[in-house]
């Protein structure tokens, strides 16, 4: 009974001293990194296992994990307390559900490695930041932005998995993964939910402590702002942070929809089913002969694309190949039945510095034609003005009955139009993990993923 005592009072004594290492742990980060203020102190901590890890909602560890890792390396038990904080604050836990988890975690923990190695904060160097630099500085090479997303698609079905061993794999996981991600999972038997675990190793109820996502998506763009200040102290230096941070706050939309909110308001001749009342009419026909009572409303308004303008940027800072995507994901959206006129006039205009091509679709064999044949031609300089002013020469020449959008995929590296056009105009970005710059208050932007691009979708 004394040994039980004793043992339960080393514990308790061992529990507050990690606390005490974990307070000053968290302040030695607070003083160099005070845009994170919030998000480390958004967690609670917890008693649980045998290393640490966070959920978004706790943060659990094993006090004798941390004493010991202090006592050895007090910079790598900094290292690992940031890493958990990075991984709530680019919204790992919360983004799970991937085919191969283990590459998925993998993933996770280099885009939070590398966002540290940018870092350059003595506080955090350590011998495993050290092993890391090679593999880090071939894949800034091969993977941008790099993201956990990013990566992950990289070591499942990229260049990277082509070459890449469950030995390999094994390595990576070695010096890349210093914590549990057991807890970020729900609704597996082997690897509990954060809540169900730490209730069940500590007895605590931790229902009502759970942080919702959006939480974290208000403190990523809080981050954000702060990050052009740290920015310009440390210059690039934050590079792969700002990545991550702004691949969490950037507002994406689904193509598809997007490109048929555009589309023109307009009559399609066929019958109104809403607005027709089928037992009147065949009464009328039973009882007069040919004479129905109503006739059938055959006009109906329906929203499909009728003049449409694709304006895409060649220019040299733009891919061509990534040119090429976006006009066949957009010639594929609008040759589905629902967004489609019987007659149509779209105009894809192909723009650097000035007017490069001009290929005109009047049904959906001409797509059809033009994907085929399609050649990008251009890479010279941006400017956005000349197609404006083309395709206003066009409005004055009667080759638009009811123009209602123009839709311009550029890296937005160009000059914009001074003055609002007659029509709807949008920019679209490929998302690529920087910022783009900002439009004309009269113009709407869109940042698409770039998988939204893919045709298998």
């Amino acid at each position: 009974m004394k040994k039980d005592n004793a043992a339960a009072a080393n514990e308790g004594k061992a529990a507050a001293l990690a606390e005490e290492v974990l307070d000053m742990t968290r302040n030695r980060l607070l003083v160099s990194l005070r845009f994170l203020d919030v998000a480390l102190n958004m967690q609670s901590r917890r008693i649980y296992g045998s290393s640490i890890a966070a959920d978004g909602s706790s943060i659990y560890y094993s006090p004798l994990y941390i004493l010991r890792t202090y006592r050895d390396s007090p910079e790598e038990l900094t290292r690992e307390y940031l890493h958990v904080v990075l991984h709530s604050v680019f919204m790992h836990p919360y983004l799970g559900g991937r085919q191969d988890r283990q590459k998925w975690d993998l993933a996770c923990d280099i885009a939070v490695e590398a966002a540290i190695n940018d870092l350059g904060l003595a506080c955090v160097r350590s011998s495993r930041g050290e092993r890391q630099t090679a593999v880090l500085k071939k894949m800034k090479r091969e993977i941008r932005p790099l993201t956990a997303v990013r990566i992950y698609r990289e070591l499942v079905s990229g260049n990277i998995s082509q070459n890449i061993s469950q030995k390999k794999t094994d390595e990576l996981i070695s010096i890349f993964s210093p914590d549990d991600h057991s807890v970020w999972y729900e609704g597996d038997s082997s690897e509990l939910s954060g809540n169900t675990r730490a209730s069940q190793l500590t007895g605590v109820n931790t229902d009502d402590n759970t942080i919702d996502p959006d939480k974290w998506k208000d403190i990523a763009r809080r981050i954000d702002m702060e990050l052009e200040m740290f920015a310009k102290v440390r210059g690039a230096a934050a590079g792969t942070l700002v990545q991550n941070i702004r691949d969490v706050v950037r507002e994406r939309c689904d193509y598809a929809d997007f490109l048929r909110k555009f589309a023109a308001f307009g009559e399609e001749i066929r019958p109104s089913e809403d607005e027709f009342d089928y037992i009147y009419y065949t009464y009328g026909l039973s009882h007069y002969g040919n004479m129905p009572l109503i006739e059938p409303v055959e006009y109906r308004e329906d929203h499909r694309i009728r003049d449409f303008v694709i304006a895409v940027d060649t220019s040299g800072s733009v891919a061509g190949d990534e040119v090429q995507t976006f006009i066949s994901r957009t010639c594929s959206i609008l040759k589905q039945q629902d967004s489609f006129f019987r007659e149509i006039n779209i105009h894809i205009v192909q723009c650097d510095s000035e007017i490069q091509s001009d290929y005109v679709i009047r049904k959906t064999a001409d797509i059809d034609r033009y994907l085929e044949e399609m050649e990008i031609k251009g890479l010279g300089g941006t400017d956005f003005r000349p197609v404006f002013d083309y395709v206003n020469g066009l409005i004055n020449a009667g080759a638009f009955s009811d123009l209602k959008g123009l839709i311009y995929f550029t890296d937005g590296l160009g000059i914009f139009p001074e003055t609002k056009p007659p029509y709807r105009t949008a920019f679209v970005f490929a998302d690529d993990g920087s910022s783009h710059p900002k439009v004309p208050a009269w113009a709407i932007r869109a940042v698409i993923d770039r998988d939204e691009l893919r045709e298998d979708r």
